[in-house]
């Protein structure tokens, strides 16, 4: 094998190539038929510095270690959101969806928690296309527990401050409503109730530009004319489509068997959705309404709206404004308050289910109604037509 740092030091010395070829320290040991040994090394020497110089030249690819492709793997690429973004919305959407109160009220889980986690795999999907790498490493691991671990603390806070802090209710996912005999109703047993004083609530979700809420506001008013005293009802008309309306925005009602609770806006701008005043009313709405009006609640336990996994509950079966849009105001209130007329039995079907649904709440059976202080009155008023009491009865026997 040729010395050639042997050679190196012979050149400089200033020695002819014969002469270094014949040097027994360079080793170099031509075959037989080369005649010129210093022309030979010569040659082979030119060859093996320029083989040098190209691997010099020449790029290095060199396998990266563990604590690079770590170090690489701990860049936020879109592989490495996506594990951390999936848990984070997948446990969020699970709570919201089967707690919809209180840890819905800020994100409901459908549209938008659902959304989010549509886009988080599909970044995490896109993200493992384009990896190259490892996509099970220890840093994607450790990314995925950390996404678990934020996911149950979003929805533990939200679910801790909304209860202690804001009172919000514990609701039932709106699929649990079992659908009743009543159209558009459901029925959602057990805890919460929603009372005040010992009382149940009577909430109406509604708007006064709303047509399917003005048509709705007549039942509205007159089953709760049978627990009590109105004032401060307005008449008037629904800023669209103009139908007739018993506008309850700044009404009383004077109870000692249930309190009514309005969120109605009055702005008269189509589109206009009212606010509501306390998570209790905002509970309700997130996770039953649909983002529909109107939208009833009565004790926490019977809902009409079109979110509550009713089938039945399109928008506005409580009274369609078609069904009312031919009268004036005056010519309703007329016949609904008197309980007679074509107004009034358009309207009478909802009124009587309502008043039973009252009824029950307030701890009313088909037996016992009769003994109820409030069902005198009903008796007594001489305004309620013929057949309401055992209208009432019946559908109070219906009633799960």
């Amino acid at each position: 094998m040729v010395d050639w740092d042997r050679v190196d030091e012979l050149r400089s010395k200033g020695w002819d190539w014969e002469k270094i070829a014949n040097d027994p320290k360079v080793g170099f040991h031509p075959d037989a038929s080369v005649h010129e040994p210093g022309r030979a090394l010569r040659s082979l020497y030119h060859r093996q510095r320029l083989r040098q110089e190209r691997r010099k030249e020449a790029p290095t690819s060199s396998v990266p270690s563990k604590d690079e492709k770590e170090k690489e793997e701990r860049r936020w690429k879109l592989a490495r959101v996506g594990y951390l973004l999936v848990p984070i919305f997948a446990i969020w959407f699970a709570f919201a969806y089967f707690v919809p109160s209180p840890v819905g009220i800020v994100l409901p889980a459908i549209p938008y928690l659902a959304l989010g986690l549509v886009v988080a795999a599909f970044l995490l999907l896109y993200g493992l296309l384009r990896s190259t790498g490892d996509r099970w490493s220890k840093v994607y691991r450790n990314t995925l527990v950390m996404g678990v671990v934020i996911g149950l603390l979003i929805s533990g806070i939200i679910a801790t401050v909304g209860v202690l802090f804001f009172g919000c209710p514990v609701l039932q996912p709106s699929t649990s409503g079992s659908p009743q005999t009543a159209p558009g109703w459901s029925a959602f047993h057990g805890d919460p109730t929603w009372t005040k004083d010992g009382r149940p609530v009577f909430y109406f979700y509604g708007a006064t530009w709303c047509p399917y809420c003005s048509a709705s506001s007549w039942p509205i008013w007159k089953a709760l004319s049978g627990f009590g005293t109105w004032s401060g009802v307005a008449y008037m008309y629904s800023a669209e489509d103009n139908i007739p309306e018993a506008d309850l925005s700044g009404a009383q009602l004077t109870s000692s068997y249930v309190v009514f609770v309005p969120s109605i806006d009055t702005s008269g701008s189509t589109g206009t959705f009212p606010t509501t005043s306390n998570c209790v009313e905002q509970a309700y709405v997130s996770a039953y309404s649909g983002s529909a009006i109107p939208f009833l609640v009565i004790n926490g336990q019977y809902i009409h709206g079109s979110g509550n996994g009713n089938p039945d509950n399109a928008r506005g079966t409580l009274v369609q404004p078609t069904d009312v849009s031919s009268y004036t105001f005056q010519q309703m209130e007329q016949s609904i308050g008197t309980a007679s007329g074509v107004p009034w039995s358009v309207v009478q079907a909802q009124t009587w289910w309502m008043m039973a649904i009252l009824a029950k709440c307030a701890g009313a059976s088909p037996s016992n109604l009769a003994q109820q202080p409030y069902y005198a009155g009903w008796s007594n008023s001489g305004i309620w037509g013929t057949g309401t009491q055992s209208s009432v009865s019946t559908d109070l026997a219906q009633l799960s």
